[in-house]
């Protein structure tokens, strides 16, 4: 029964996976725009409407609007160029040369963004046509990319591109998970004698986590993206700002860890003939790292669970691996100093771990946490009124209009 069962799980959750439904809703939209694009276009191969629908139905409504707006334009200006171009002179090396040049200045200049080659191929295509077919070839062009992008843009409309919250969740439970694993590592480290090799190991995995975290970046933000104008979505600011934030103190943390590794490195290499530090110390600097892993993989399960009670459930664990974390902490602390006359030497970087232990501690607090919350929230409120301080104002002026109008009225 296990090997039935199994492909038809592994099934359900490749169905299931938003990279797959995005699959299967480009491809509709492309056909239907070229089914669309055969019944208005003169065309008898209009295949720049699908080619439009597919760059323009994105993984997220927002970018889906964004995209069809500058493909539109980009579009609708290199057919302009062209016209311009064809009625002075014909095609030939120095004006395909002149057109290139100009479309892509232009280019810029319209703000068509990622779409400023289109620009030069669109005026390329319909400059390439006879000079009697430029008018036709030209608005034929921006007829089927105006197709596929309604096309396109309708289609996201009526059925809204797919959530991608969970892969980015999964992505940063993922780096946290490494993170966790690091700082066990760490406390194996610590206890007996560790070589130079060994500690410069632990140092080059943590500077690995400079990449993961660019991969987790790339996954929240397309995350983000599909949060925005999601009419599925109730609290998407929330939501974004929750994953934003909660990442940012994972890559606070991660650099300071990564400090951390070239502190015990630097140890080591001091301490070629003799354990890093005395039995005592090591026991509770491995209870503290321990410590230290879980409750960096409870701040990420709460930063990434939907369901308020697994939340809570969170956020108890990381109060309580922080308050245990803080206590070994203190106790690592005392025993460092007891034994400074008698183990003098670096000092300095005892004092430097302890630096970085605090830090990544206090980037992890719950209070600390919300109080970035709270103003990364007023920071968004305050940038959206600002966006839309001309809508505000003539909010306000119809509003103070309209008492006048009533009064008006009355004495009438």
């Amino acid at each position: 029964m296990r090997e039935v069962t199994d492909p038809l799980l592994d099934l359900v959750r490749w169905h299931s996976e938003p990279i797959v439904a995005q699959t299967f809703r480009s491809t509709v939209a492309a056909v239907i725009s070229y089914v669309v694009a055969l019944l208005l276009s003169s065309e008898p191969a209009p295949l720049t409407a699908p080619l439009t629908a597919l760059l323009v139905v994105q993984v997220t409504l927002y970018t889906t609007l964004t995209t069809s707006v500058r493909r539109v334009n980009a579009v609708v200006v290199g057919v302009v160029i062209a016209i311009g171009f064809s009625s002075l002179v014909g095609l030939t090396w120095w004006s395909l040369g002149l057109i290139i040049l100009a479309s892509l200045v232009i280019g810029r200049f319209v703000r068509a963004g990622e779409f400023v080659p289109e620009v030069a191929i669109s005026a390329m295509l319909v400059l390439g046509v006879t000079t009697t077919r430029v008018a036709a070839t030209a608005w034929d062009r921006v007829l089927e990319t105006l197709i596929g992008a309604v096309v396109g843009l309708l289609f996201n409309m009526l059925f809204v591109p797919p959530l991608w919250v969970q892969p980015a969740s999964e992505a940063i439970e993922g780096l946290a998970a490494r993170m966790s694993r690091l700082l066990l590592s760490l406390g194996d480290q610590v206890t007996g004698h560790t070589s130079v090799a060994e500690a410069a190991a632990r140092l080059h995995e943590a500077r690995r986590l400079d990449h993961d975290i660019v991969q987790v970046d790339e996954a929240l933000r397309q995350a983000e993206d599909s949060l925005r104008l999601n009419p599925r979505v109730k609290e998407g600011l929330l939501s974004r700002v929750v994953l934003r934030t909660g990442l940012d103190t994972l890559e606070i943390s991660a650099v300071v860890l990564r400090t951390a590794c070239r502190t015990l490195t630097d140890l080591a290499k001091a301490r070629t003939d003799e354990s890093l530090f005395p039995p005592a110390i090591a026991t509770a600097l491995r209870e503290l790292f321990g410590h230290m892993a879980r409750a960096i993989e409870s701040f990420a399960v709460l930063i990434t669970t939907q369901v308020s009670a697994n939340a809570e459930e969170a956020e108890d664990r990381l109060v309580e691996e922080l308050a245990a974390s803080r206590e070994s902490r203190e106790t690592v602390a005392h025993l460092l100093l007891d034994t400074v006359r008698d183990h003098p030497r670096q000092w300095q970087l005892h004092g430097a771990l302890l630096a970085e232990i605090d830090r990544i501690l206090d980037e992890l607090d719950v209070a600390k946490r919300s109080e970035r919350l709270v103003e990364e929230l007023n920071r968004q409120s305050r940038e959206q009124r600002e966006k839309f301080r001309l809508v505000d104002k003539l909010r306000g002026r119809l509003r103070l209009g309209r008492p006048g109008r009533r009064t008006t009225d009355v004495a009438h």
